[in-house]
């Protein structure tokens, strides 16, 4: 499989590091070997996706829109996307219909693609209030969908928490009160950019939920993991100090293989020299680390192969550094972009 596979990196603007310089956009290379072509330069993208049923298609989430290729990556084009200048940090294909695909976006909103995103309209904005005021707008960094109940979406927002849907995008509801109780426990609070102490439980960067445990919603926050088996009405702390060092939580993804099995990417802060990735195989009951290597950036993204389980790619931070598996986790290469290249935000393949 992997030498019929691409791997992906999507690459965006330094965080608190103005003077810097770099490339940013989409690179692309062979998984099975070769050199990284930079295929959509000069455009700051927060996010890659390969469809998982279509892998011709590949989605690029960027500081302006939704841009396309149909030729695995290849060549991108923009959309026929509604707004200009609007930041894409996420995407989900409907399992109903591969046709149908979500976009979150910052400042919040969220489109849908019925013509597997070639073209988008902006959905009703969900109209949920700010509960921080940070230095950027905003962001739908992950959806999930519900694995029996497709209309029920939920969003992980950063800065702001979770909310969800029941009826695929056209309103939203809140999931961010519990989340705001448990900050006011002292292991939990946590203030940087903001002006409230409930900030590191609202900043939501990834969401998942297993068909295994179809009514458990896992949140990957600055505090760590949190699940909640209620419709986000109430959280629990997963307690990822028991397995590990650092708790973190930027990536979270249940493999598309075996639902019993997730990813999460761990590091010490948003800006960190240190990371790793833990594995369950039990729907999150516990974890083991995964990876084999040492990263000197934070951990962004876990790339999963849609087909093949043996593929895992991780993208950390600083210095363009991606590392991959093709053994299941056995051993692991490094693939670092080339020259300078500004800070990795997502990984994905294909």
């Amino acid at each position: 499989m992997a030498a019929q596979s691409n791997v992906f990196v999507g690459v965006a603007g330094y965080v608190g590091r103005p003077e810097a310089s770099g490339a940013v956009g989409v690179f692309r290379r062979a998984a099975n070997g070769g050199q990284w072509a930079h295929v959509l330069p000069d455009i700051e993208t927060f996010t890659v996706f390969v469809h998982p049923q279509n892998p011709d298609i590949v989605l690029a989430g960027t500081a302006d829109g939704v841009y396309r290729s149909t030729d695995r990556g290849a060549t991108f084009n923009r959309t026929t996307f509604a707004d200009t200048g609007k930041q894409v940090w996420s995407f989900l294909v409907d399992s109903r219909d591969p046709k149908r695909i979500f976009a979150g976006a910052s400042p919040v909103d969220v489109y849908r693609s019925d013509d597997s995103g070639q073209s988008w309209r902006r959905l009703p904005n969900p109209g949920i209030k700010d509960r921080a005021t940070a230095p950027f707008a905003v962001r739908v960094m992950r959806m999930a969908q519900h694995p029996t109940k497709p209309d029920e979406i939920y969003a992980a927002l950063e800065v702001n928490g979770v909310i969800r849907t029941t009826d695929s995008g056209e309103t939203w509801s809140d999931c961010s009160a519990d989340l705001i109780r448990l900050s006011e426990l002292p292991h939990l609070k946590s203030k940087i950019v903001t002006d409230t102490f409930a900030e590191g439980m609202l900043d939501g960067h990834a969401i998942t939920i297993s068909a295994a445990d179809p009514d458990a919603v896992v949140l990957a926050c600055r505090m760590g993991l949190f699940r909640s088996a209620d419709q986000g009405k109430t959280w629990q702390d997963m307690e990822m100090k028991r397995f590990s060092p650092i708790t973190y939580g930027r990536d979270v993804k249940v493999a598309p293989q075996d639902p019993k099995t997730m990813y999460a990417a761990l590091s010490v802060a948003a800006a960190s020299k240190d990371g790793g990735i833990y594995r369950s195989q039990d729907t999150g009951k516990t974890w083991k680390r995964f990876d084999k290597v040492q990263v000197h950036g934070t951990i962004m993204s876990v790339g999963l192969h849609h087909t093949d389980p043996n593929q895992v790619y991780i993208g950390a931070r600083y210095e363009g550094e991606v590392f991959g598996t093709q053994d299941g986790g056995e051993t692991w290469a490094s693939m670092p972009l080339p020259g300078q290249v500004k800070d990795i935000y997502a990984v994905a393949c294909g």
